[in-house]
């Protein structure tokens, strides 16, 4: 396989339009007609990845965390950024980051982190919204079955666990073609009234071209008449943070020792909490913003990462905020990496990194 081939995976599962702004997911380096014999899958690179990358002989390194967030001026070997990047370079070694995108989708990340801590009936803790459209097309009766169809099958009308959704409004269309035009339905200078449909769909905005190409190739009018209009709609599918519940409900020593266990845990930052925990709000890496939406959701606990000292004073008893480190929240993503790959290339070697990436050190 090539380069583009394997990013084209990841990103039919976590788009690039999922990220944050501030995110800089994608590829950071290599040709992307470049044939991969062989991946590395980690958390961070650094250079004793790319180090392990050649003793390997990869020919890509995939990574949660991007090696480049800001632009480089210059590349003098003079951080550890320019000096992996440069080794990366030399070596040619590609470099690829799925880092918010992957946070954000459904399936991703945080759903990775919920299942193994045991979490049942998970969801998006905060859907994200502004990132939908809706399209409006009029069709002929006889085809608003094949055209809806074709929206489908282009990522048009899902919504939650639910495909192929649309609206139809039936109505009359009318027209009249000029001389120049070549009609489906009618002849020209002549008024034509036909019998048509008014056909509502709900898409992503990063599908609208592959929608509005679909609507074009089954749409059977020279003219399609269509519109589009942005929605304000939470969507279900992609957001921040996850929120499930176990399968019993715990005390806190034991929602503690659960929690040590699953994630190979060596010390946990923690806020006292009285009730028994069942619902458990979880978001790797940095997750602060999300307190209030956790305490909103009714979680017994938020798992996350990064908490300053002030900020554990919100949970005011309201929740138990429990702090496992930034690299031990995320720590999976390498898992969820080899799940979304080794369902589509077969073929490949796709190996785990060994370097422990951690910068993070604790004295016991």
């Amino acid at each position: 396989m090539n380069i583009k081939e394997i990013i084209h995976i990841i990103e039919s599962f976590a788009p690039l339009a999922f990220q944050e702004s501030y995110d800089n997911s994608g590829l950071q380096f290599g040709n992307p007609e470049a044939e991969v014999k062989k991946v590395l899958i980690t958390l961070d690179i650094t250079e004793a990845v790319v180090d392990e990358a050649i003793q390997l002989d990869c020919q890509l390194i995939i990574a949660h965390h991007p090696l480049i967030f800001k632009p480089i001026k210059k590349l003098t070997g003079a951080n550890y950024v320019e000096r992996t990047f440069l080794k990366a370079i030399q070596n040619n070694i590609a470099l690829y980051a799925a880092h918010t995108n992957l946070d954000n989708a459904t399936g991703g990340v945080n759903f990775k982190f919920a299942e193994k801590i045991g979490l049942k009936n998970v969801q998006i803790l905060q859907p994200t919204s502004g990132n939908l459209r809706k399209l409006t097309v009029f069709v002929p009766k006889e085809h608003v079955d094949k055209l809806a169809k074709a929206l489908g099958d282009a990522g048009a009308g899902q919504i939650g666990n639910y495909k192929d959704c649309s609206f139809r409004t039936e109505g009359i269309g009318a027209f009249t073609p000029t001389e120049t035009a070549n009609p489906f339905i009618g002849s020209s200078n002549q008024p034509e009234e036909v019998a048509e449909f008014r056909l509502e769909v709900i898409f992503p905005k990063h599908l609208e071209n592959k929608v509005l190409n679909a609507m074009f190739l089954a749409h059977p009018y020279e003219e399609v008449a269509y519109f589009l209009s942005d929605l304000a709609n939470e969507n279900q599918e992609v957001g921040a943070g996850a929120i499930g519940e176990l399968e019993t409900e715990m005390t806190s020593e034991e929602f503690l020792i659960h929690l040590k266990d699953k994630m190979q845990l060596s010390v946990i930052r923690f806020t006292s909490f009285e009730q028994k925990i069942k619902k458990v709000a979880v978001c790797g890496g940095v997750g602060s913003f999300l307190l209030k939406k956790a305490i909103a959701s009714k979680a017994d606990a938020f798992v996350t990462a990064d908490f300053k000292y002030h900020e554990f004073f919100d949970a005011e008893g309201r929740i138990m905020i429990a702090d496992i480190g930034h690299f031990e929240s995320e720590y999976s993503t390498k898992e969820l990496f080899f799940e979304i790959l080794t369902k589509k290339i077969p073929n490949i070697a796709i190996l785990f990194s060994t370097v422990n990436t951690n910068p993070v050190k604790y004295y016991y």
